[in-house]
């Protein structure tokens, strides 16, 4: 300190202008200095007395001094040499806030890399690899697990390459589940869909789901279950159809949140699946609190993540979320998402949503959006969609929904929830004013915990949009609610860890 207190920086404290250089110049020693014609001579002097009092590893360590700098420097300089400091300021300018807008959700550059080098190296490694080749006979069907509008799922396994399909031992059909799990060759259990045939619209929701699950298994791939490809069967075989369409999955859980909340225990029948163990010390209404916050966070934070990609579900509840054997909750049923980078599945209009879980906006964006242009264009004019319409908030809704049910269980019911709905639509989306006066014997215990955080979180996620189109708490904004931000369950979770380790 001593050093930068001589004469010289005395000097340079009553004329400024000797330190200042312009970021595009070269930020060498020599270069810092002015480069003034006038000035040159007495200014070199002084700038080099300057330098002299800064040790020579602090330049070289610098930001400036590293190799990529310089080089990128440099032939930014090459290529603007003609041109005045202004003018590269303002390209400089017009650059970061290019930038800016590419990298903006739902995210044009990287969309751009995903679907132009990382999509094509998929396709190329998953055909070496035999995933886009599979076929019928790689597979035995167990029980069925549920159905839907467009699809049928089942139990499965991948048949070892030593087995025949004479030898399997099984008949496809209902009632395998327990055969597959008795018999020790088929080790790798999977979770198939097919897909109905001769339904309005459900090939093309299969192949929807298909692409959702291949974009999502690159771009976020531990916010639902590994998809492992499809297959078209080539012949009609019990459960197969020829001609219809199959589509895999790795095993990862066969039961639903929806399957577990309809036991008279839950939440306390998921409490060793989300800490690993049974919480001590905390009484029944703690632990429950601590169990649905550590649900609903995971729930959270996969919204944001495929939001953060471009992709809206559109059908969140506890029916399309899957519960891992390590505590994992996953999103499935992807085939009526839409991706609001390119358009992909968004037709103008056109509704997908189940009434019980559904925002009172209906549609994902507005009614009088046209449809979307093609892909490249879309996806360029995608972040000012973004920003004036914030799709994503269509999932916040759903997910509160699934707060309530949760932590309400006179909600868990299908009665008590179309009551609910009726309900809340009467009091127009406002939760206080429903809570004043609704007919449903409702226990708020849990959300009123720790002064109300989660009913305050509830209210900000049920509701209308408003000014705007906001008014409602993306997942994001939810995630640093207080609700979250002061919750025990993230310490319990490690803790319960930090146990199982020793």
């Amino acid at each position: 300190m001593a050093s930068l207190l001589s004469p010289n920086t005395a000097t340079l404290h009553q004329k400024p202008k000797i330190i200042c250089f312009s970021p595009l110049k070269p930020t060498s020693r020599s270069s810092i200095c002015p480069s003034s014609k006038s000035n040159r001579s007495s200014n070199s002097g002084r700038c080099n007395a300057f330098l002299d009092n800064i040790p020579d590893d602090l330049l070289d360590q610098s930001l400036f001094q590293s190799p990529i700098f310089q080089s990128t420097f440099g032939q930014f300089q090459r290529a603007t040499e003609d041109l005045s400091d202004m003018q590269r300021w303002g390209l400089l300018v017009f650059g970061g806030l290019t930038w800016i807008y590419l990298t903006a959700r739902p995210g044009v550059l990287i969309g751009a890399i995903d679907a132009y080098l990382f999509a094509p190296l998929q396709l190329v490694f998953d055909s070496l690899i035999g995933r886009r080749n599979l076929k019928r006979t790689d597979f035995v069907i167990g029980d069925k697990l549920g159905e839907g509008s467009f699809g049928v799922v089942y139990s499965g396994a991948i048949v070892p390459k030593n087995a025949v399909v004479e030898d399997r031992g099984l008949k496809r059909g209902r009632g395998n589940g327990k055969s597959l799990e008795l018999d020790g060759r088929f080790k790798e259990k999977v979770i198939l869909k097919k897909v109905k045939i001769g339904v309005q619209g459900a090939e093309e929701f299969g192949d929807y789901e298909e692409w959702f699950n291949y974009r999502l298994s690159r771009a976020a791939p531990e916010t639902c279950a590994e998809f492992l490809g499809s297959f078209v069967a080539d012949k009609t075989n019990s459960q197969f159809t020829k001609g219809g369409k199959w589509l895999v999955w790795k095993f990862e859980g066969d039961r639903t949140l929806a399957d577990y909340m309809k036991d008279r225990t839950f939440p306390f029948n998921l409490e060793t699946y989300m800490f690993g163990r049974v919480l001590e010390g905390e009484d029944s209404t703690k632990r429950s609190a601590l169990i649905i916050k550590q649900i609903l966070r995971q729930i959270i934070t996969s919204l944001k993540k495929i939001h953060d990609t471009g992709i809206v579900h559109r059908d969140v509840k506890p029916a399309n979320l899957v519960l891992t054997k390590r505590g994992q909750i996953k999103l499935i049923d992807f085939g009526a998402a839409t991706d609001l980078r390119i358009g992909k599945n968004y037709v103008p209009n056109r509704t997908l949503l189940d009434p019980d879980y559904c925002p009172p906006e209906l549609y994902v964006l507005p009614e009088e959006t046209p449809s979307p242009p093609p892909e490249p264009i879309a996806a360029l004019l995608s972040p000012i969609l973004w920003q004036l319409n914030s799709p994503d908030l269509f999932d916040m809704y759903s997910a509160g929904i699934v707060l309530l049910q949760m932590a309400i269980p006179t909600l868990r019911s299908i009665s008590g929830l179309k009551n609910f709905n009726m309900e809340i639509k009467t009091a127009q989306y406002d939760l206080n004013k429903w809570r004043g006066y609704t007919r449903l014997r409702s226990d708020f215990t849990i959300l009123d915990l720790d002064s109300g955080r989660g009913w305050d979180l509830a209210t900000k996620l049920i509701s209308e949009r408003g000014f705007l189109r906001r008014g409602r708490l993306s997942a994001a904004a939810a995630l640093r609610h207080p609700y979250f931000l002061l919750g025990g369950d993230q310490a319990a979770a490690v803790l319960s860890r930090l146990s199982l380790t020793k």
